[in-house]
């Protein structure tokens, strides 16, 4: 077995629905110990957010087993635990004193009465990086308010570049805003985590979807800081790059992506129009972005007449930049998957119920990712993990059990019959 970069690192998850899910489940697939924590009986929202549902061993769908869900929570273990109890908040300080990394996406100050604060658990545990994601911040104008990742798209300026020229302002297909959210706080931890390491002090890291979504514009935010330009809608084109958009062919759309003036002579000359390649109104992407009506019309009325798969491999060998519009079912059929190793299938332990997974795309070569545990039911763990973080015995646990601060998922539900 190949080495896990965070092997040992231990982590409490106190996130729920995506943003936070998406950094944690990117912490496990490296190896670390992590404990998504849920309310017994209901556990994470998106748990419910179907169909589909994972079809189960009966053939029937299970209910709280939504794709959603299944997207963001493997290599999780899970714990029922209520905190709004005494008890349970109090296995959750236990806890942290015992974790490296806590991820927590409660409004902010919705910790604080129950001594789960970043304060409050800097004081049992002063390594502990605490990493809070919030729809605005932990301060500023709209820190009071919930996040959304559509919000979110809408506010950051995202929707007002997205979408057909003259049409209204859409969101993206999956939620962005959630997810590179997600993702810069993977980052800012293990940027904390390297501080903790060295010098013993834990830090809380305060990332929000507004933050990440601005952050987002990229390039089109610089166009408006540097240049005062206000960028609007352009369907598939490119603000600066041209020819760079969909084009219809014979029998469908093709993506050409042109980004130099070397790969725009190559098109010319490929398509049997080299003299397009020299124009002064074309020869330079300065004046193909001037020029980019009559351009585009001259590619457009170039490429129709072929078919979209004979154009790909014509322009595949002259090194110019295209591709097909796939469907999400072209993508899962596309040789690139097997080749890539892009889809991992999990057997579930209890019933052998296969769960498909999209692997961590990066490829390391000495520290892989790896896929060690299928996403959990609620509860799933409760018993198992505080005997091992907390060493507590069964004794303790009816215990906890009883008073109504933990549950376990019950062994007829775990067990196949």
């Amino acid at each position: 077995m190949s080495a896990r970069a965070l092997e040992g690192i231990k982590v409490l998850d106190l996130s729920r629905v995506l943003a936070g899910p998406w950094s944690t489940q990117i912490l496990a697939d490296f190896g670390a110990d992590v404990i998504k924590i849920e309310l017994p009986g209901h556990g994470d929202d998106t748990r419910a957010w179907g169909p589909p549902y994972l079809t189960g061993a009966d053939d029937e769908p299970e209910i709280g087993t939504s794709a959603y869900y299944l997207s963001c929570n493997r290599n999780k273990r899970s714990a029922a635990i209520n905190l709004a109890t005494p008890q349970g908040a109090d296995l959750i300080r236990k806890l942290a004193a015992q974790a490296d990394i806590l991820v927590e996406n409660f409004k902010v100050g919705g910790l604080k009465k129950y001594g789960l604060d970043y304060d409050s658990l800097r004081a049992v545990n002063p390594r502990l990086v605490y990493c809070s994601i919030t729809g605005f911040g932990q301060n500023g104008p709209y820190a009071d308010r919930g996040g959304y990742d559509f919000v979110a798209q809408g506010m950051g300026g995202f929707m007002s570049i997205t979408g057909e020229e003259n049409g209204g302002p859409l969101r993206a297909g999956v939620a962005m805003a959630d997810l590179s959210t997600g993702m810069y706080a993977t980052v800012s931890i293990m940027m904390a985590l390297r501080h903790a390491e060295r010098t013993g002090e834990g830090q809380q890291i305060d990332v929000s979807l507004l933050d990440t979504q601005i952050a987002m514009l990229a390039n089109q935010g610089m166009n408006y800081l540097v240049g005062n330009v206000v960028p609007g809608r352009l369907g598939n084109r490119h603000p600066t790059v041209v020819p760079y958009k969909t084009f219809e062919v014979a029998d469908g759309v093709i993506i050409i992506a042109i980004g130099n003036d070397r790969q725009f002579r190559a098109f010319c000359t490929e398509m049997g129009h080299p003299e397009l390649g020299t124009d002064p109104r074309f020869a330079t992407s300065a004046q193909r972005l001037i020029n980019r009506d009559v351009i585009e019309a001259k590619v457009q009325e170039i490429v129709r007449p072929f078919p979209r798969d004979a154009l790909m491999e014509r322009f595949v060998a002259r090194g110019v930049p295209a591709g097909p519009v796939n469907s999400i079912k072209d993508v899962f059929e596309d040789p690139f998957i097997e080749a890539r190793n892009t889809v991992h299938r999990f057997s579930r332990e209890e019933d052998g119920v296969e769960i498909p997974t999209v692997a961590y795309p990066g490829k390391l070569s000495a520290t892989p990712a790896d896929y060690r545990h299928c996403p959990p039911r609620v509860g799933e763990h409760s018993r198992e993990i505080l005997g091992q973080w907390l060493d507590l015995d069964d004794a303790a646990l009816d215990a906890l059990a009883a008073e109504g601060a933990i549950a376990q998922r019950p062994i007829k539900e775990r067990k196949q019959p």
